[in-house]
Formats: structure tokens, C-alpha cells, sequence
């Protein structure tokens, strides 16, 4: 019976351990999005409302912008789950640093110090060094994270059909990043910011409709699945406005593509809160319940 009781009592403890792991995972990406606006907020005193929150990766508010993109691609892999969100989340994951390591093109004047040669937007050259160490670094690390999770498949700690999805995109990512950087630079500095935020909040768009609409497991209650087909809707019209608006950014007084991001970035907040709401008490607070096959 004391045997018995103790891998009760262990059990028990694991899931509370594991519950509470998903839960501060959930609140710390929710707070990444906290980061960035009190950074620019902050910088906004100083240097005034710039034409996107972008724009103020050339302003002190540097640091905790790209720390907290950085802290929540991790976040994101630990958290990813399984099947179809899983690979969502994996991806986004994979762009949430280049907009980090990235910066955004700027409209001349925009910001005092910052040199930028052209008449629209463009990417200022100062920064181009900046941009090659973090390409760079993203590349090595991303490549040693496939031979790790290689490694693990072949050691049979990781399921293959569990992460071979996964692996693919990642390396697509990764030979399609790093041949733009080899052989089309100048277009890559110009755009790839540009693509991986509307790559990386196009996924989360995906990833609420998926939580809407399950595979796998029970369905939503009625009230999540209005909220995640919301934020999902939402989100894909912010896009569209980011998208057209984008080119015009700095050229008129009113910043439509600041108010753009800050809604999406928004958006991605309300996201973690309503699924960390909804998954608070689950024994198994993972995107998807277990299937038995290793994770």
C-alpha cells in the first residue's frame, strides 16, 4: 500500500510539475509582448513615435526588443506540442529571430545618428555588419539544432514521425536563408524582415484556427473557439493592412504600420492568454493530448 501510495503521490507530482512548466512557458511569451511595447514606449519619450515598432530596433530600445523575440522563439520550441501546431509553432519559432537579428529598412531622417542613403525606405549600411553576425549565427545554430535532433532520432529518444515535419522546414529555412544571404544580399536586407514578420504572425494565424478546430482531442469550449477564430481573423486582416501599407511607412503623419504591428503583436498576446486560460487545469497541457507515440 506504501508503495503503492508513493507512485501515486509521484505521479501526481510530475503532472503538477509539468502543468506548471507549460503555464510560466505561456505567461513568458504573453510577457515578451509586455517587453517590446514598454521598450518602446520608453523610447518614444526620447526619440518620438516612430513609423513602426520595427523602427525601433535603431533606438535604445534595441536590447529588450530583440532579447525578447530571441526568448520567445525558445519558448515556442518548448512549447510546441504535437502534430499540426507543433510544426506551426516549430516554424514560427524559426522567424521570430530573423526579425530579431533583421533589422527593418528606414525612412530617411527617421531616426537622429542613423545614415540612410535613399529617398524612400532602405536599409541603412552601418547596420549591415550587425545583420552578417547575426545571419550568420542563426545559420550555425540552426544547423546544429538539426544535427542534435538528428542525433536524438538515431539515439530513438525522439520520434521521427514526431519531428521529421519539423526538421524539413527547419532546413528548408535554413538553405533558402543562407542562399539569399550568399548570392542575393542586397534583396535579403531590403525584404527579410519584412517576409519573416509576415511569415511568423501568418503561422500564429494558423495555429488559432488549428486550436478552433482540433484534429486531435476534444474540442474548445464554444467561448474559445470565438476567441481563437477572432484573434485568427484579426490577424490576417492586420496583415493585409501591414502588407499594402508597409512601402508607405514614414511618408505621412499618421504611423498605420506602427499601429499595424502593435495590433498584431497584440493579437499574438491575447492568443497565449485565451490558450492559457483554457489549459490551465489540463493534466496534459500540451497543444495536443498524447497519442503514445514519443514526443
Amino acid at each position: 500500500m506504501a508503495a503503492s501510495t508513493t507512485t501515486a503521490d509521484r505521479a501526481a507530482a510530475v503532472s503538477t510539475s509539468v502543468q506548471r512548466t507549460y503555464r510560466y512557458l505561456r505567461i513568458a511569451i504573453a510577457g515578451t509582448v509586455v517587453v517590446i511595447f514598454v521598450a518602446v514606449a520608453v523610447a518614444a519619450t526620447t526619440v518620438g513615435w516612430l513609423a513602426s515598432v520595427s523602427d525601433y530596433f535603431y533606438t535604445p530600445a534595441r536590447n529588450a526588443f530583440v532579447g525578447a523575440l530571441i526568448a520567445a522563439s525558445l519558448a515556442l520550441v518548448a512549447l510546441s506540442g504535437r502534430g499540426a501546431e507543433r510544426a506551426l509553432l516549430d516554424a514560427a519559432a524559426l522567424f521570430a529571430p530573423l526579425i530579431a537579428l533583421v533589422p527593418t529598412t528606414l525612412a530617411p531622417g527617421t531616426v537622429p545618428g542613423v545614415l540612410v542613403p535613399c529617398a524612400t525606405r532602405c536599409f541603412p549600411p552601418e547596420f549591415e555588419a550587425d545583420a552578417a553576425n547575426g545571419v550568420v549565427t542563426y545559420l550555425v545554430v540552426g544547423g546544429l539544432t538539426v544535427v542534435v535532433a538528428l542525433l536524438l532520432t538515431a539515439l530513438g529518444q525522439v520520434s521521427l514521425s514526431a519531428v521529421g515535419f519539423s526538421l524539413v522546414v527547419t532546413a528548408t529555412v535554413l538553405v533558402g536563408v543562407g542562399s539569399f544571404w550568399l548570392f542575393a544580399r542586397d534583396a535579403f536586407l531590403a525584404q527579410g524582415h519584412f517576409v519573416a514578420t509576415i511569415a511568423f504572425f501568418g503561422l500564429f494565424a494558423a495555429v488559432a484556427v488549428l486550436n478552433a478546430f482540433p484534429r486531435r482531442g476534444a474540442p474548445p469550449a464554444p467561448v474559445f473557439r470565438v476567441l481563437y477564430i477572432a484573434i485568427a481573423v484579426a490577424l490576417a486582416g492586420v496583415l493585409v493592412v501591414y502588407i499594402a501599407l508597409l512601402p508607405q511607412a514614414g511618408t505621412h503623419g499618421l504611423p498605420i504600420v506602427l499601429l499595424a504591428e502593435a495590433a498584431a503583436l497584440t493579437l499574438f498576446f491575447c492568443f497565449w492568454v485565451v490558450q492559457g486560460i483554457e489549459k490551465w487545469d489540463e493534466s496534459d497541457p500540451s497543444i495536443v493530448a498524447a497519442s503514445g507515440a514519443p514526443a
